[in-house]
C-alpha cells in the first residue's frame, strides 16, 4: 500500500501556519489528482489545496484545526483503484410496466434527509456575515448539504426583499470562531491606531465633467476596450498623477527611515464573500483608463471566486476604498499599514453649490484622506486632495500630467 503525505505548502513569504476552513472531500473518499480537497486560510487569503494524486484519502487534520506550513494535513493511499461505476440495470419488457410505476413514486421528502439544509462550516461562516439563512439558498451538495459554492452563487445572483428581512423570533445566540482572517485584520486595525499619529482631511468634488465625460464616451469605450468605464479609472489615474507631486503621500516609515518609491502600486479594496480584499495595481501611473479598469475587473473577480492569492494583495504603496458603493456619505478610512495614507470615495449626491455666484443642483461627493502625520505634513495632505479634486474636475488635466492643458500649449 502506498500512501502519499500531503504536506501544508506555504502561500506565502512571513507565513508560517494556515488554518483547514473546510474539507472539501469526506475521510475515505476516492479523489482525482488536482482535486480540490480542502479550503485554507492564511491571515492573507483563502486558498484551494488540490490532490497531489489520486487515491483514497485519509484525513488528519478537522476542519478549524491551525496548522503548520509543511505539516501532514492527510494521506493519500495511491494503490487504491478508483471505484466503478454502477451500471444501469436492463429491465425485462415483461417488467416494464411494474418498473414505470416503481420509478413513478414520489421522492422521499428532503426535509427528511439528514444534511438537507445544514450549511458546511465555510458556508456557515458566509452566512452569518452576510445575515443569510437556508431558505434563501439553493442546495446542491451532497444530500442536499449547503456548500461554499451555493452561498456565492447566491450572493451574486442578489436577493428579493423579502427573503432575509424579517427576523425568525427564535432567541438564538451563536458564537464563531474568527477566521485567521478576521483574526489578522483585527490586530492590524488596532496596531495602526495604536502605533500611528493618523488624521483625516476632507474635500468635495464636483463630479459633474467626469460624469459628462462618461456618458459621452461610455458605449464607445465598452465597445473599443470590451470593459466598461467606471469611476474608479479616474480617481486610480488622478491619485497617481497626484502622488508624483507629493512623493511623502506615497511613502512609508521604516523605523528611523523614510521610506519613498518612484512607482504607485495602488491597492483597490474591493468586496469579497469573505469581507474586505485590498488587492493591488502594480506601476498604476503607467496604466491606462482601460488598462486600469481590465486590471480592477480581473482582481474583483478573483476575489469574489475565492481565488486571490496573497501575492494579489502584498506591496501597494497607496490605497483605494470607494464605501459610495455601499451608501456611505462620509468616513475616516483606516491605513492599510505599512503605508501612510488611504483615499475614502463615497456616494454622489445632488447638492446646492454655489457656481459663479449662482446657486445650481450639483452631483457632489466627499472624499477623505487619512494619513499618517508622521511622514506626511498638513500641507502635503492638503495638496495632495486637492490635486486629486482639480483633475477630477478638469479631467482633460490627466492627459497632461495634472498640468493645464493651456500651460502645456504654451510651455510654461
Amino acid at each position: 500500500m502506498a500512501k502519499l503525505e500531503m504536506k501544508v505548502p506555504s502561500p506565502g513569504e512571513s507565513i508560517s501556519e494556515v488554518e483547514i476552513a473546510q474539507w472539501l472531500v469526506s475521510d475515505g473518499d476516492f479523489v482525482e489528482k488536482d482535486q480540490p480537497i480542502a479550503e485554507v486560510d492564511s491571515d492573507k487569503a483563502t486558498l484551494e489545496l488540490p490532490a497531489e494524486e489520486s487515491g483514497v484519502i485519509t484525513l488528519k487534520a478537522k476542519e478549524g484545526d491551525t496548522v503548520k506550513v509543511g505539516q501532514v494535513v492527510c494521506l493519500i493511499d495511491t494503490s487504491a483503484s478508483p471505484p466503478k461505476k454502477k451500471e444501469a440495470a436492463v429491465t425485462a419488457p415483461e417488467t416494464t410496466t411494474q418498473t414505470k410505476s416503481a420509478t413513478s413514486a414520489p421522492n422521499p421528502d428532503p426535509v427528511a434527509t439528514y444534511a438537507h439544509g445544514t450549511p458546511s462550516p465555510a458556508a456557515a461562516k458566509i452566512m452569518a456575515e452576510n445575515n443569510l439563512t437556508s431558505k434563501s439558498i439553493t442546495a446542491t451538495g451532497k444530500e442536499g448539504r449547503i456548500t461554499k459554492n451555493d452561498v456565492l452563487m447566491a450572493l451574486s445572483a442578489g436577493f428579493s426583499n423579502d427573503q432575509n428581512s424579517s427576523w425568525s423570533g427564535e432567541r438564538v445566540v451563536r458564537k464563531e470562531k474568527m477566521s485567521m482572517l478576521r483574526r489578522k485584520i483585527a490586530e492590524r486595525l488596532v496596531s495602526v491606531k495604536n502605533q500611528t499619529a493618523m488624521l483625516t482631511t476632507f474635500n468635495e468634488i464636483d463630479m459633474k465633467p467626469i460624469m459628462d465625460l462618461r456618458a459621452k464616451y461610455k458605449d464607445r469605450f465598452a465597445k473599443h476596450h470590451d470593459v466598461n468605464l467606471g469611476f474608479m479609472s479616474f480617481f486610480t489615474k488622478a491619485v497617481t498623477e497626484a502622488l508624483a507631486l507629493f512623493p511623502a503621500v506615497n511613502g512609508q516609515i521604516d523605523g528611523n527611515d523614510m521610506v519613498y518609491f518612484d512607482y504607485a502600486d495602488i491597492g483597490i479594496a474591493v468586496s469579497s464573500p469573505k469581507g474586505l480584499m485590498v488587492p493591488v495595481l502594480r506601476n498604476a501611473e503607467q496604466m491606462s483608463l482601460a488598462t486600469i479598469e481590465k486590471e480592477i475587473k480581473r482582481l474583483a473577480v478573483k476575489a469574489r471566486d475565492g481565488k486571490i492569492t496573497p501575492e494579489d494583495m502584498t506591496g501597494g504603496t497607496f490605497t483605494i476604498t470607494n464605501g459610495g458603493v455601499f451608501g456611505s456619505m462620509l468616513s475616516t478610512p483606516i491605513i492599510n499599514p505599512p503605508q501612510s495614507a488611504i483615499l475614502g470615495m463615497h456616494n454622489i449626491v445632488e447638492r446646492p453649490v454655489a457656481v459663479n455666484g449662482k446657486v445650481e443642483i450639483r452631483p457632489i461627493m466627499y472624499v477623505a484622506l487619512s494619513y499618517d502625520h508622521r511622514i506626511i505634513d498638513g500641507k502635503e495632505s492638503v495638496g495632495f486632495l486637492v490635486k486629486v479634486k482639480e483633475m477630477i474636475e478638469s479631467p482633460e488635466k490627466m492627459l497632461f500630467g495634472s498640468k493645464d492643458p493651456a500651460e502645456v500649449l504654451l510651455g510654461l
